[in-house]
């Protein structure tokens, strides 16, 4: 299971064309800037309908034209595929389609095909703002747990018009949006509780594998905003007690909108006192647990984009991270052209030279 094919049309620097993906493992070689990473964030926009790069989704758009098009064909299960497309325009509309049909929530992506991206970018979820943390976890648990993203959607809905509130000083409304907010809350907060104990049974000893550090205990630390086991009365009457200073900064202060998700080693904030390079290896170890977590919760195998990830890491860390990947659908990988990239290669790889926006069979 996999994507069989991708298209693309107009889209950032990538030459219009249909690419056969139809192998277990894509290998995508080519100096920086030529279009490796647009490709990986094509294959990722058909399986979430939004891009692990950026919100401004105008950008994708390649310049001098109005719009544009990447579409897919994945295989989902034994001779069952689903025709994906994802369209936007420079303006900011955007049309999502599976098998022809509108698609309104992104929620029904995510059940073609699970997909784990390795980027630099994750680096942020170890020494970046708490809003990466949490945005991790968020995604964790959605990939298995489709009614995780309506309770988000609807705690947002309500922190909004909770703080459209505060602004306007309108108090006489704020104990019924409380109430709510408590209530929605807490049931994130222990979603989230229940999460990270359950992923450091994978990710603790995933790290002291693949760092070779097998004497030192690396743990994800939650941090909650509102005290750990608190029941809805509770949150509510700290909301009531905290409510002047929600006032005076026209905002709702404390929240699962603040929790804090850190990366601890021997109790230590782990960023505090790591090196990039090993904070590096913990970002790229906490993808491998979220794949490794995921595909345990639904018993499907994922696919994973790897971007660069191998280029930072020394040999010994680097067959240890590829011997720690999981069982996997389908797999890209990025390389440089100097790369020993075909050490890495099986009989069932796939060879792409990426030049100028172009993919050719190698």
């Amino acid at each position: 299971m996999g994507f069989l094919l991708s298209a693309h049309r107009a889209f950032r620097n990538l030459e219009d064309a249909e690419v056969d993906l139809d192998a277990r493992e894509v290998f995508l070689v080519g100096e920086n800037g030529q279009g490796k990473t647009n490709f990986i964030e094509s294959l990722y926009l058909l399986c979430f309908g939004s891009s692990f790069r950026t919100r401004r989704e105008s950008t994708l758009v390649r310049n001098g034209s109005d719009s544009a098009l990447v579409r897919g064909r994945i295989e989902v299960s034994e001779g069952v595929s689903r025709h994906v497309s994802v369209s936007v325009e420079r303006g900011g509309r955007k049309e999502i389609r599976v098998d022809s049909r509108v698609v309104r929530d992104r929620s029904e992506l995510i059940e073609n095909a699970p997909c784990i991206v390795f980027s630099h970018q994750d680096l942020e979820f170890v020494s970046g703002p708490p809003e990466m943390g949490r945005r991790f976890f968020n995604q964790t648990q959605s990939l298995f747990d489709p009614l995780y993203i309506d309770l988000l959607r609807s705690y947002r809905k309500v922190l909004r018009s909770r703080n459209v509130l505060l602004r306007e000083r309108n108090t006489g409304l704020l104990e019924a949006f409380d109430s709510n907010l408590a209530e929605i809350g807490q049931r994130i907060q222990s979603r989230r509780e229940a999460i990270v104990e359950e992923f450091n049974r994978t990710f603790s000893p995933l790290y002291s594998r693949v760092s070779g550090s097998a004497g030192a205990s690396t743990a994800i630390t939650y941090r909650p905003s509102w005290r750990r086991g608190s029941q809805v009365a509770d949150i509510t009457q700290h909301l009531t007690r905290t409510r002047p200073r929600d006032l005076a900064f026209e905002t709702t202060t404390s929240g699962p909108h603040r929790d804090r998700f850190v990366v601890s080693q021997e109790g230590k904030e782990f960023a505090t006192q790591a090196s990039t390079g090993q904070m590096r290896l913990a970002s790229l170890v906490l993808r491998v647990a979220q794949a490794d977590f995921v595909a345990a919760k639904t018993g499907r195998r994922p696919i994973l984009l790897l971007d660069d990830v191998l280029l930072e890491l020394d040999s010994g860390k680097r067959d240890r991270f590829l011997e720690a990947l999981p069982d996997y659908d389908q797999a890209f990988f990025t390389f440089l052209p100097d790369e020993q990239f075909l050490a890495y290669r099986s009989a069932a790889t796939r060879i792409y030279r990426v030049a100028g926006g172009e993919l050719l069979r190698a």
